[in-house]
């Protein structure tokens, strides 16, 4: 049982609504792992109410948080800086409180990064197609952009793809497509695909079911990973997985997200068996 005294640490994660976040669970599994003094909590800030939040992570202390929606953007201003990645993206999801200056920082991207790498998949020179342009599709664009030969963003509206191409591109200057779903501009696409990264709701609870990918595109040399991780096995990971491709679970991007952002806080090497065996009992 967790002794919590007047010298414990504080982290936490701000969001709302807030009481599905597994951050809890996985946190204080990796501050317990390796003997910290130190809880994690997760509080229901409500919209609107972003800066009253900030100003109680410098006025009680709290060492760092997570940010999720609907507050990565709103906090930005009341942020004393932020690193570039959180710059570029304009999207906050770990705060550091050093000594009462607060700085900000994006894991996600990094978390879809370190997931792919550990699974042995290797992005140089190869064609990536990412489904989505919301925020989580943009830090994956950005931090997987600098490495593969070519990108394709496919998304209901073409304008926010094409938004997420105009940043990418201005940053590396690499080969971007864009296009609006349709199963004719997904099939193409994967036709000479090496990665598919679904950034997309399709086959998160309660859409178990649904995938914007047909069964007879997936093929055994490409990879997926689906972002979504409740299910942790997704429709789209199931389809794959039986065509033979190499499957990365969104379990592995949330995981390693939260590392990202456990040791901005700590400065320690993040205990991944502790934190991944967390994520599954608390999905299960």
């Amino acid at each position: 049982m967790m002794n919590v005294s007047g010298e414990t640490a504080v982290y936490g994660v701000i969001g709302n609504p807030i009481v599905h976040t597994l951050s809890p669970a996985m946190q204080n599994a990796a501050f317990e792992a390796i003997g910290l003094d130190a809880v994690f909590l997760a509080f229901d800030v409500p919209v609107g109410e972003a800066e009253y939040a900030v100003r109680g992570v410098r006025g009680l202390g709290i060492r760092g948080l997570n940010v999720t929606m609907p507050h990565k953007e709103t906090v930005l201003p009341f942020l004393d800086e932020v690193d570039e990645t959180a710059r570029v993206l304009g999207s906050v999801n770990t705060i550091l409180n050093h000594d009462g200056r607060l700085r900000g920082f994006n894991t996600d991207g990094a978390g879809a990064h370190h997931a792919l790498e550990e699974s042995g998949v290797t992005l140089a020179g190869k064609k990536l197609i990412l489904l989505g342009a919301g925020g989580a599709a943009k830090a994956v664009a950005y931090a997987l952009g600098r490495e593969v030969a070519e990108l394709v963003i496919i998304n209901r509206t073409s304008q926010k793809a094409d938004a997420i191409a105009r940043t990418v591109n201005e940053k590396f200057h690499k080969k971007i497509a864009t296009g609006s779903f349709s199963p004719d501009t997904i099939q193409k696409s994967l036709q000479d695909a090496d990665i598919l990264i679904n950034a997309t709701a399709a086959g998160m609870c309660p859409r178990q079911k649904e995938s914007l990918v047909k069964k007879a595109w997936l093929k055994p040399d490409l990879t997926v990973m689906d972002i979504v991780y409740d299910p942790v096995e997704t429709q789209l990971a199931k389809d794959a997985k039986a065509a033979g491709a190499h499957v990365v679970s969104g379990l592995e991007m949330l995981l390693h997200q939260g590392a990202a952002s456990f040791e901005i806080w700590t400065g320690k090497a993040a205990p991944l068996a502790a934190m991944r065996q967390a994520l599954l009992k608390q999905l299960r």
